[in-house]
């Protein structure tokens, strides 16, 4: 298995603000610095990257840019976030027109994985269709990624239609798109994120780390929350993955660089 990291911890997660009237242009997109969190990662001793689409979007008038900084570091580009609500019929034209700039992006700087979040919650409440609408919106995501080389993994979410085991289990039975656990988001939903790698362990192509705790709510560097990291690892040894383990922390109280040391050292100790 090979490490990566998520360039989010420079600046966390926000939206490209066009987007509030405009659905086509709502990228994700973190507001640190892309080139400060690449040799960031790169001195913490990870060998790939995963960013938001609206932060690779900053390079689409300059690939080369972006490629110079990945090959000035020796990063690999492993993966590609994205999202939409997938569950509006009026505006998924506009988001899949954002979504297929995203897998363009993608595929331009040699990306592998598509990591897609998703699945409004309405103020009314879910319904059957909602889910119906996120299985077909994920499928054809699938469909899209796989045409331009890529492999689209679903992300559970908090604040989405997908938090619980429940939930879960009905997503990954209506839709072919792969899995990305996420351990913090899958624990805080209260679903076992062991069990559900070995539940789900054919379909898992890329794995985000990050630790927990409930009280106070909080995301952390790995090892300093109440997650159990052993039993994780052993899931995805039993189930094979070879993938990568991509460290996936939204924000840190400190520099991000000593967050990103904190989670190597804890990998390097316990990734046995």
């Amino acid at each position: 298995m090979k490490l990566g990291y998520q360039t989010i911890t420079w600046g966390g997660v926000v939206g490209q603000a066009q987007g509030v009237t405009s659905i086509k242009d709502l990228f994700y997109q973190t507001y640190g610095s892309t080139a400060k969190a690449c040799e960031d990662i790169a001195a913490a001793g990870y060998s790939g990257i995963e960013i938001f689409d609206g932060n690779l979007a900053e390079y689409a008038n300059d690939p080369d840019s972006f490629k110079s900084l990945l090959s000035k570091h020796k990063l690999e580009l492993v993966s590609v976030y994205t999202g939409a609500n997938f569950i509006y019929n009026d505006i998924l034209v506009d988001e899949f027109h954002k979504i297929k700039q995203a897998i363009a992006f993608a595929k331009s700087m040699g990306a592998i994985n598509l990591i897609v979040g998703g699945g409004a919650k309405r103020s009314t409440g879910t319904t059957e269709e909602d889910f119906q609408m996120l299985a077909k919106g994920l499928d054809q995501v699938t469909d899209l990624a796989a045409a331009a080389g890529l492999t689209a993994c679903y992300h559970p979410h908090l604040t989405t239609i997908v938090e619980t085991t429940t939930e879960l289990d009905k997503i990954m039975s209506l839709s072919k798109i792969h899995f990305c656990p996420d351990t913090a988001h899958l624990t805080a939903g209260g679903v076992d994120a062991a069990a559900a790698i070995r539940k789900y362990g054919r379909r898992v192509r890329h794995v985000h780390l990050k630790d927990y705790t409930a009280n106070p709510f909080a995301f952390l560097p790995l090892g300093k929350g109440d997650i159990d990291f052993a039993d994780i690892f052993s899931a995805l040894k039993e189930v094979n993955y070879d993938g990568w383990l991509v460290v996936e922390l939204d924000g840190y109280n400190g520099d991000p660089k000593d967050a990103a040391n904190i989670s190597m050292k804890f990998i390097k100790e316990n990734l046995k």
